[in-house]
């Protein structure tokens, strides 16, 4: 069973190097397979940094979490992955 979320990007200038490595650490550290996907694109590993900055995702685009898995486990992976992708990292670093 998977467990799916849509969430809209949140870094000001889009899942550039930086905040797609802290994206894609985060997925290989969650234990479980994750893939991501852009609007209705092919879904990619999301542990794969290569994988993440392929997908060319910019500030406002909508992106497709799925997690392999259900229950609690599941929503916990999601809800820190979205955590990441809704946070503007680029802010984050002028501040």
């Amino acid at each position: 069973m998977t467990t799916s979320r849509t969430v809209r990007i949140g870094s000001s200038h889009g899942l550039h190097a930086r905040p797609a490595k802290l994206f894609a650490q985060a997925a290989k550290d969650a234990g479980v397979p994750v893939t991501i996907a852009k609007d209705s694109g092919k879904p990619v590993n999301a542990a794969s940094i290569l994988g993440v900055i392929a997908l060319a995702i910019e500030y406002g685009d909508y992106v497709t979490l799925t997690v392999d898995g259900d229950g609690a486990e599941a929503e916990n992976v999601i809800d820190t992955l979205t955590e990441l992708l809704t946070t503007d990292h680029d802010q984050d670093a002028a501040g």
